[in-house]
This record gives C-alpha cells, structure tokens and sequence, in this order.
C-alpha cells in the first residue's frame, strides 16, 4: 500500500510498533484529527520510501525518535497539537537527524512540550525547507545564527516559547521569508535592520518580548506586508510615517511601548488599514483629519497616551466596530457622528476632558456598550450613566419662552372653540357620504417607516422601466436600473407583479424584514413606493443601491453574453463571500429582536458590490422565526411553493416541517459548495440519485482537488512561484479547500439537527479565509 489515510475521525488506540511491516511500500501515513495516543514508532524508520508523515492533532506522548533521518524521502513531517515531549534537554534531538532529510518540504512540531534549546544543527536542515513551524512548546535559549541557510523559508514560527537573547541579523537572508512569528518570548536588542530586505514579507510578529530602539524606517521596504504586530515591547522613539506607505497593511498594532511624538498624517494613506492600535504608548497631539481616509478601519485603539485637542470628524469610517480613546486629553463635546456609526459594538470615552450633552442615539443607547466615566462636564445621556441632568443656558429666555408658549396655548384655545363645530359638522358631511375609502389612501403599517417616492419619479429613473433597463427576473416581478434625481443616485427598483398571486403578501414582508435590520452584507432598502400607476392599476416596488458587480450567480455561471468578461471568483473573493453571507445570517439569527428566516438563499440573491463584499437580498420570502413556528397555520406564506428553490430547498420541508433556521444553514452549505465546486444542485450529473452533496461529501478529503472549480483552480496555480506548486496534502491551497468543503457538507446534511451551527460555520470560513491570508499562524492579538 502506497497510501494510508484515515485522518478526520474518532479513532483510538495507539500505532503498532511494527507499522513498517504492515505496510512495506508506504510512501503517505495520514492520521491527523484523531483520537490516537502513545509513542511514535521508532520502527518507523525503516519504511524507507515514506514522503508524507501526516499526525497532527491527536494524543501522542514520549519522545519524537531520533532515527528519522533515515527516511531520505521525507517531504512532510506534521506532528502539530500532540503531547510529544519528556521534559528533559534531548527532546530536540530529533532535529539533528533530520538533516539527513534532504527534500523536507515541511516541518510541523507546534503545539506540544518540547523542551530545550535548539541544536546549532538545525542551521544544516534542508535547504529546500519552507515551512518550519516550533510554536507553542518550552523552547529556550537563542536562534542559531545559521538559520540564514533555510533560503528557502517561507514560514517560520516560533512563538509562545521561552527563547531569548537577540533576533540575528542572519535572518535577513530569508529572503523569501512571508511569514515571521516571534512572539510572546524573551528577546531583547534591536529590531535587525536586515529585516528590510524580506519583501515578501506579509506577516511579521514580535510582540510581548523585550524588543528595544526604535522601529526601523526601512520597513517600508516590506511592501506586501499585511500583518505588523509589535506590540508589548520596549521601543522607543517616533512612529516612523514610512510605515504607512505599506498599502497592502491590514493590521498596525504596537500597543503597550514608549512611543513618543504624534501620530503621522501618513496615516491616511493606509487605505486598506482594518486594526491600528497605539494604546498605552506616550503619543501626544492632535489626531489628524487624514484618518478619516482610512475606509476600510474596524478598530481604532489609541488609550493610554497624551492625544489632545478636539476629537476630528471620522465621517467616512462607516465600518468602525470598536473604537477605545480613552485616558487621553481630549476636549470639546462628544461628537455626533459617532451616533451614526451603525456597526459600532464598543465606544470607549472615559478620563477625557469632554464637555456638554451626552447623545443618545445609536451606540449611545446601550449604555453597556459605551463608557464615558472620568469626564466630570458631561451630562445628560442615557439615565443608565447617571450623569447629571444638562442645565438650561439661560433662565430668563428660558422663562420668556414659557411665557410666549401660554400665550399661544390661549389663542390657539380661542380659535378650536370658533372652528371645531363646524369642522366635526363638516366631517359628518364627508364620512356619511363616503362608504368605501380610496383604495390608495389605505396604507400598510409596514410601509410607514420607510420614505416613499412616487410611481412618477420611478417611471422617469427608468425610462419608462424600459426592457433595456430590465437587469433581472424574480419571483414575483422585475428588477430595473435607474437613475434617481433628487437622490443623485444609480439605483435598482424591484416592481412587484401584482396579478402574481402572493406578490402583496411578498411586498409587505420584504418591507417589514428590512426595516428591522441593519448589517453590512445585507441589502439595505433606500426607499418604497405603494401607489397607483398611470393607468390607475395598483403599484408597488422597492428601491435598492444598484450593484455594480451584479449577483454571484451572474459570476459563478455567466450567460452566453457574459462569458466573453471573464468573470472569474479568485479564492479570496470566494472565501470572502463565504464569511459574508455566514456573517448575515448568523445575524438574522442572534441579533434581531425576532429571528428572520430567509427561505430563498441562492446565488441570485447575493448581490456583490463594488468591493465585491456580499450582500444578502430579497427578503419577500422571509419569516420571522415566532410566526413561523406559531399555530402551524398553512397560509400563503407557509406553503411549500415559497419556501425557496428547487436544489436549495432543505429536504425537511418536503416532509412538511415548520420554517427553521436549519433550512436556511441547509441552503448556505449547498451556496458553499456550488461557489467552490462551480457546479449548480440541479446540474445534470445529479440526475441519477447523486447530489451535490453527496458528490462533495465523497470527495472528502484526498478528492477535493478533483472536485473543485477548474477556474479557480487556474487562477490560483497562475499565482504560485515554481516552487509552490505541487499539490501535496499540506498546501495551504489544499487545506483551505477541504475545509471548505467540510463545511458545505457539515451544513447541508439531510438531519436538520446534525448541521453545523451557523455561527461555528462562519467562525470556522473566517479561520480558513486567515489561513490562506497568512494570518492563522498566530493570534495577532495575542
């Protein structure tokens, strides 16, 4: 057998010592995520032709044996997530055997308790190594200066360990290094200059050691840097605004030094900038205007340091989740655009100088989430702070006012007394004459919340909803461009089919699911129109954001007439669709006051927008979760013909079963694995008793590849340098699709209760979106 593989179980027991034996030809061993204990077999050893050794996360114990070096093939040594280690200096003997390895690809000993330092050598490993992970064991002692040799590095990791002295200088021969972990240990010294010639650098973490000096300006070498964590150190000296020529940076962390000096104006420049954190450093002055630049900002951290002067207008951070600013010298009144910041979960304003009116809106009226303690000229606000009441300005205008408010009250009294007799003589007149009322005077309840525009004005937005302003066909009517004037704005206007029995009942439970939810990947509503058309007949239609980049079925299977754009999903976009439309139903779910149920989730309804984020729409089939589940009625909203689309439909509700969230989670994981397979449930390989799921489920996971969307394969091979390319087990590209497919399968099992949770789906598509990105190799805020 060439081959074993029996990873991604619940298997027990230990390895037989005589594996080698069993197994005379073995040239792959996989048996990660089990349940397997005991020692490594050092008979291992003899199975002279084995390429992949394959045994992370499981219960191994004892020592990793130090006859490895026999295996002249090995590519791949994974032991991750085990127990391996005595406790004594020789546990890291194995690695001077491994020199004799010379095609090691990959070694994986993170996660264990491995003790000692490491030999100087591992300086003599395979140049061919690329990823070398030690993280999280009880490593001590320095980094030998040979580890320059490794040229061939793309990942080093070696953070939670108990290493000290400095960070050699040796490591700037790495030139193809991508990813450096160093965190959470004891180095000190200086940051090595030559860290500036890794321009493949994407990820670079020394936080939480003894770092000093300053942060070399020659970082901005470092151009794909997209990770820097430096936090918990002892650095000194200005923020270099070089830094901030990095466009691809996401994340600047260096929290918890002795920075000085103010933060540049650069920092505008950093477009792509999603965690900047300053915290508990010794910045002082203004906060410049040019953050409000940063578009793509969640997280703004800057506690702890000397920043004064009033707070600047951060208008455009519309995607801001956190934001702490708190024992600082800020003055001047709280700003009110923050009330208007609707993805705000923390705001923290304490031990400032702020003055006035506490406002009340938005984040401000959950008082839990906000803090505004050590600011003693603040006032009002939610009674939960307990602020003092706001005093009024002036008492003499005050009373004035009064005065003149009496004054009216009189007259006013004076003419209702002249002119309420004949205005009820002249509402009998009218009532008693009108039995029926106008059927366009009669509005919904449901309606009343959202601004209307009239038939006339979406008429003219449309040309007449002209057919070549036609750009979909649903359910229950027709999707148009537009252009509104008084708006300024390209739009899209969903016109309902009213002669389509169930078209009204779909209007009024779009109208009440969107305007009770607020969330980036969902299709926001900007205005309604129920009215009357130029013929008299009854109108109705919603009005949309136009998406420039059109629904994800428009991508994933494009027309004859589209074929020709090459409309191609990169993985990245892929998993970042994937996170999205998990991230909106995982909200339609825990955040609402009343669960929502969508009920049609398929890739027509994912809208994507200029920044090709996801936006979950068309919410007309939608029920909210108490109704669904009340008295089991079978209404026109309850039948089965509206609760979804054949392939995506989950199969309890063939069977008759209530409205659940479980059908929407059936649904995302047939959406998942269409987006990575490319093929569509009802596709015509399904037609003989297979489905998709099944088609993924068996593929699982040795398959995958096999499976997977050739385009996305393409692209994805295209970007890999020659020595990425082969395809073992232990790709990042290969990981990433068997997880995701795992998922897809977890989610659309035919058991409703077996299915993943939709939060522990899109935790889970996160985590695979990092590992792709790189970002998974450590916890950055760690």
């Amino acid at each position: 057998m060439a081959r074993f593989s029996v990873a991604r179980n619940q298997l027990s027991g230990s390895l037989p010592p005589d594996l080698e034996v069993s197994l005379p030809n073995l040239i792959a061993f996989y048996v990660a995520k089990n349940r397997f204990s005991g020692p490594i077999p050092i008979s291992l050893s003899n199975a002279l032709r084995l390429e992949i050794f394959e045994l992370s996360t499981n219960r191994f114990t004892g020592s990793i044996p130090t006859n490895l070096g026999r295996l002249r093939s090995l590519r791949t040594l994974n032991l991750h997530g085990n127990l391996l280690g005595s406790g004594g200096e020789e546990d890291m003997g194995f690695l001077s055997s491994l020199t004799n390895c010379s095609l090691l690809n990959d070694l994986l000993v993170s996660y264990n308790r491995l003790t000692g330092v490491l030999p100087n050598s591992r300086a003599n490993l395979s140049t061919d190594l690329q990823d070398f992970q030690l993280w999280r064991n009880q490593i001590f002692g320095n980094i030998p200066s040979g580890i320059g040799n490794l040229k061939n590095l793309i990942l080093l990791a070696m953070h939670h360990n108990f290493m000290t002295g400095k960070i050699p200088d040796s490591i700037g021969k790495l030139n193809k290094l991508q990813g450096l972990s160093l965190g959470n240990n004891d180095f000190s010294g200086e940051i090595p200059a030559s860290i500036d010639n890794h321009t493949q650098l994407s990820i670079l973490l020394l936080h939480k050691n003894n770092l000093q000096g300053i942060i070399p300006s020659t970082l901005k070498n470092c151009q794909r840097l997209s990770i820097l964590h430096l936090g918990h150190n002892d650095l000194t000296g200005d923020m270099p605004k070089q830094i901030f020529s990095i466009t691809t940076l996401r994340v600047l962390n260096l929290g918890a030094n002795s920075l000085v000096g103010s933060l540049p104006t650069e920092v505008g420049n950093s477009k792509s900038l999603q965690l900047l954190n300053v915290s508990d450093n010794k910045l002082s002055g203004e906060i410049p205007k040019s953050l409000d630049n940063c578009h793509s900002l969640e997280y703004l951290l800057i506690e702890g340091n000397f920043f004064q002067g009033a707070f600047p207008s951060l208008r455009a951070l519309k995607g801001m989740l956190q934001m702490d600013i708190s024992r600082n010298n800020f003055s001047g009144q709280i700003p009110k655009y923050l009330e208007k910041l609707r993805h705000l979960q923390y705001l923290n304003l304490s031990y400032n100088d702020f003055e006035g009116k506490v406002p009340q809106e938005g984040i401000f009226k959950n008082a839990s989430a906000i803090s505004v303690v050590g600011n003693k000229k603040l006032c009002g606000g939610n009674p939960v702070l307990l602020l003092p009441e706001c005093p009024s300005k002036d008492g003499k205008k005050q009373s004035q006012r009064l005065l003149k408010k009496q004054m009216i009250a009189i007259l006013i009294g004076s003419v209702l007394r002249s002119v309420l007799p004949l205005f009820l003589l002249y509402y009998y007149c009218v009532r008693k004459s009108k039995k029926h009322p106008h059927p366009c005077s009669i509005t919904h309840p449901l309606e009343e919340q959202l601004t209307k525009v009239s038939y006339g004005d979406l008429c003219k937005a449309t040309n007449g909803f002209s057919s070549a302003n036609l750009i979909g066909v649903g359910s229950y009517g027709y999707v148009y461009k537009g252009y509104l004037d008084y708006i300024m704005k390209i739009v899209a206007v969903k016109v309902l089919n009213l002669q389509r029995q169930g078209a009204s009942t779909s209007f009024i439970v779009e109208c009440k699911a969107l305007r009770s939810i607020q969330h980036r990947n969902l299709l926001k509503v900007l205005t309604v129109c129920s009215s009357i058309d130029f013929k008299g007949d009854n109108f109705k239609a919603l009005v949309f954001n136009y998406m420039a980049n059109g629904n994800l079925e428009q991508w994933l299977h494009p027309s004859m007439d589209e074929q020709h754009q090459s409309k191609n999903l990169t993985l990245i976009q892929r998993l970042n669709i994937a996170v999205d439309v998990a991230s909106a139903l995982n909200y339609l779910y825990t955040c609402c006051e009343k669960p929502i149920v969508h009920c049609d989730l398929k890739p027509s309804n994912i809208l994507l927008n200029d920044d090709m984020n996801a936006l979950v729409g068309d919410f007309g089939l939608a029920r909210f979760l108490s109704e669904a589940t009340s008295n089991g009625s079978q209404n026109d909203t309850n039948s089965l013909g509206i609760r979804g689309t054949i392939g995506y439909v989950a199969p309890e509700y063939e069977m008759g079963s209530e409205v659940s969230t479980f059908g929407d989670i059936y649904s995302y994981g047939i959406l998942l694995l269409e987006v990575f397979t490319g093929k569509k449930p009802t596709d015509e390989i399904f037609n003989g008793g297979l489905s998709l799921y099944q088609f993924a489920k068996l593929a699982l996971p040795e398959q995958v590849l096999e499976i997977v969307d050739k385009n996305l394969l393409s692209i994805e091979v295209e970007g890999l340098n020659e020595s990425q390319t082969h395809t073992n087990a232990n790709s990042k590209l290969e990981k990433c699709l068997i997880s995701t497919i795992t998922v897809g399968v977890a989610c659309s099992v035919i058991s409703m209760k077996d299915r993943m949770d939709i939060e522990d789906a899109m935790v889970e598509m996160q985590r695979v979106r990092d590992l792709y990105l790189g970002v998974g190799i450590n916890d950055t805020n760690n």
